[in-house]
């Protein structure tokens, strides 16, 4: 990838917008013949690969599975290696938690347990997000501190919440309790470093005590932490790119991860439709917008083929709304592939449409998996898609005499 301290050289502030629309696991392997986005119908995708350029990104590196933080930042334009924000510092900053220097955050799931202490689900069912905050609730009355570490709890969604443990000498080097797996127990939060055994048993005692407040409950009668991390250094999208962001999205994580790197963090409904609509109200305002949609990777972790399919036509007939706003440079994809066969992310290239009037345009007619091996951009690391964004918005000057 090309040095920061380069494309900060080269960036220019200019009025031309950019609009990256990211399907969250959006790619996928065939089932019966077809992936959920070949078999979906999707004639605006389609027409707009006929007019732009496609490729395949890979987050990280060929092989390399990557969890959702190291997938958008590589998207994002930043090193993925060297900028490794943990996902409880993303859950945090997604619902606003102001975080301190020193502390230490993780994110939560409510799980469920059975009598034998195996865990059956990861996720207790998707609880509703009611039934999470009273259990938050119960939490945060009963386990307010542990040896002069003050346990701060938070709802987050559905299943998930954050934890952050506030004190002196926390270290993050703890390794998390989720065995992203059913059938088996949950992992002990060992000390990664010597300098964390302190750490460690602080948050094996929160745990301890979270299943004795927790051992009434049918669904929710365990927690699972992982993503233990403190607050990153890095640079903001204003400094590096000379851009003027805004994300919309509707899960706190992602808002997070906008935060972090200097985006205006957009207020939206739930659904797709308002999700557009706020890009809508809101087109004057900036010049680079990040719209994240949720269920395709939602459905993927379900193994939900037909579900994911529908989420990605129903992105498919809000194209046309996009086209009208008059963006500079749109571009589409997913931060990771999350199978449905698999239920998991995976370390399948994305499928990634660019469009602009100055693409040069290749010979593919559709937008799957299949077709953008093909495409004119090859296969590049996702790194460098931002560069290729800010380039056809001419938002990069000649490097070089």
């Amino acid at each position: 990838m090309i040095p920061e301290e380069v494309i900060k050289s080269l960036a220019v502030e200019s009025d031309s917008r950019i609009i990256l629309i990211l399907m969250d696991g959006l790619g996928d392997i065939r089932q019966g013949g077809k992936t959920p986005l070949e078999a979906a119908r999707t004639p605006n995708l389609d027409f707009l690969a006929a007019e732009g350029t496609l490729g395949l990104t890979d987050p990280v590196s060929p092989g390399i599975t990557p969890g959702s933080g190291p997938a958008h930042v590589s998207l994002f334009g930043y090193d993925p290696i060297k900028y490794q924000i943990g996902r409880g510092v993303l859950e945090a900053t997604g619902i606003d938690m102001k975080l301190e220097k020193n502390d230490l955050a993780s994110r939560g799931n409510f799980a469920t347990r059975d009598e034998d202490g195996l865990i059956t689900d990861r996720r207790a069912g998707r609880i509703s997000t009611e039934e999470n905050r009273r259990l938050v609730d119960a939490l945060q009355k009963n386990i307010p501190e542990i040896e002069d570490v003050k346990i701060i709890l938070r709802s987050v969604k559905e299943h998930r919440f954050v934890a952050v443990f506030r004190g002196e000498n926390l270290q993050r080097g703890v390794a998390g309790t989720d065995p992203q797996a059913t059938g088996v127990r949950s992992l002990a939060p060992s000390a990664i470093v010597p300098e964390a055994e302190r750490t460690a048993r602080v948050v094996m005692e929160f745990i301890r005590r979270a299943d004795e407040v927790l051992a009434g409950e049918k669904r929710a009668n365990t927690i699972l932490l992982r993503g233990f991390s403190q607050l990153p250094e890095i640079p903001s999208m204003q400094a590096l790119f000379k851009l003027n962001p805004a994300a919309i999205a509707t899960y706190p994580m992602y808002r997070g991860l906008a935060r972090l790197v200097g985006m205006k963090i957009l207020q939206t409904g739930e659904t797709i439709a308002d999700e557009f609509e706020t890009l809508q109200k809101n087109w004057s305002r900036f010049n680079f917008f990040f719209v994240h949609i949720k269920k395709t990777d939602s459905y993927g972790e379900d193994g939900n083929f037909t579900a994911k399919l529908k989420v990605i036509e129903e992105v498919d007939e809000f194209i046309p709304r996009v086209r009208e706003l008059g963006p500079d440079v749109l571009a589409i994809t997913g931060d990771h592939s999350t199978p449905c066969l698999l239920k998991s992310h995976s370390w399948h290239p994305n499928p990634f449409l660019l469009w602009s009037k100055y693409i040069r345009v290749d010979e593919v007619k559709s937008f799957s998996e299949a077709s953008c091996a093909w495409g004119g951009l090859g296969r590049l690391p996702a790194v460098e898609a931002m560069p290729l964004m800010l380039a056809n918005a001419l938002k990069l000057e000649k490097f070089g005499a």
